[in-house]
């Protein structure tokens, strides 16, 4: 019996299809597959060598220096204009409202007349309070001559006065009343709200007219909202400019006039009060305005090329920086970014030298060739 010898070799698609469909005998296939062999591994062989990633041992790279700054961490924020002391000016009584000597956005002095109610009820309250004052001095003169002829006893002459007194005090608490009657400026400002009209009728207290001082024009200030990190940092006096949506092409000095001590409820922000000059022409309560509030303190910042980062996630990131010829992975803090630049908080020395080519290649354990 013969024995039959299987003999596998592998065989690319063209040689397999042409032996199996010529009429070559079987030996003479074997002798050609076995004659092909070598030289199919011979360029098997050759292919491998001149394969780039296998051969790729040093890896060239490109190093440079790091570089430092001193960078202001200026605060940036925004909000509207006001003005320092804002008010609601009423009448200490009710009444019917009179007169209105003012209008919106009018500017006014101090001691000026805002605003006044209908006198005819409180005419006729002084003049009864007039009346009751002489009718107790009527009553105390009797008294005290009854009281000398013994037939008032001392009780009833002090009663008398004390009634007397009684009516003089009502007369000057209606005559107080009488002067809030009218509204006076309490100091140089304008009118930002009418919130009520003549004819109207009005209890005691009740705002009449919003006004906002600006006392020798130094008073506006620029109503700015800080998270609870800039409020920390914050002091008073601090430097600012601040530009206007209104003009947008002039930058105002200002500084930190005062900061509040509890977090606005509706914005969730703290306030902060930036002091403006303005002149009147350009003062408009509620105006937009923007604000860089100048660090009192620089930080030392490593700046790297952006391209030199791997692994960024958030503010954290690495970079190779290079140590006896072989690269080590350091881990670093981001403050910011800026154009192709990156503003490195901590992590390197400003002796560093870091990889800014061909960073994704590289490992702990690569060998590496510094190009120019």
């Amino acid at each position: 019996m013969k024995s039959r010898i299987n003999l596998t070799v592998p065989l690319s698609g063209s040689v397999y299809k042409y032996l199996k469909n010529s009429f070559i005998p079987h030996s003479k296939k074997i002798l050609i597959v076995l004659f092909a062999l070598p030289f199919f591994y011979a360029c098997k062989e050759e292919k491998k060598e001149n394969s780039p990633f296998e051969s790729a041992d040093i890896i060239p790279v490109k190093t440079a220096s790091v570089q430092s700054l001193a960078l202001n961490s200026n605060i940036s924020a925004s909000g509207l204009v006001t003005t320092e002391n804002q008010a609601n000016y009423g009448f200490k009584i009710g009444g019917i409202i009179n007169r209105i000597y003012v209008e919106e956005g009018q500017f006014f002095k101090k001691g000026q007349l805002l605003a006044s109610l209908d006198e005819t009820e409180i005419n006729a309250g002084l003049n009864q309070t007039d009346l009751n004052v002489k009718k107790y001095e009527r009553d105390y003169k009797r008294a005290s001559n009854l009281y000398k002829d013994s037939v008032y006893t001392l009780e009833q002459l002090e009663n008398t006065k004390t009634g007397l007194d009684i009516a003089r005090k009502q007369k000057d608490a209606v005559a107080f009343n009488a002067r809030y009657s009218k509204i006076y400026a309490a100091a140089d400002g304008f009118v930002s709200k009418k919130i009520a009209n003549e004819g109207e009728v009005v209890g005691p207290g009740s705002p009449i007219l919003a006004i906002n001082e600006t006392s020798q024009n130094n008073n506006y200030v620029l109503k700015v909202g800080l998270t609870d990190k800039e409020w920390a940092v914050v002091k008073a006096g601090q430097k600012a400019v601040v530009t206007l949506d209104g003009y947008p092409d002039e930058r105002f000095d200002a500084f930190v006039f005062r900061k509040s001590q509890a977090a606005d409820a509706a914005l969730g922000s703290f306030q902060a009060e930036l002091k403006l000059s303005l002149k009147k022409s350009k003062a408009a309560v509620g105006m937009f305005g923007k604000a860089e509030i100048k660090a009192e303190h620089s930080e030392d910042f490593v700046i790297i090329p952006y391209n030199s980062l791997i692994e960024a996630d958030g503010n954290k990131a690495f970079v190779f920086i290079v140590e006896n010829n072989k690269v080590k992975r350091q881990p670093v803090t981001i403050h910011k970014f800026e154009n192709n630049k990156v503003f490195i908080k901590d992590g390197l020395q400003k002796t560093d030298q870091i990889v800014i080519s061909n960073s994704a290649y590289l490992n702990e354990q690569s060998t590496i060739k510094i190009i120019k």
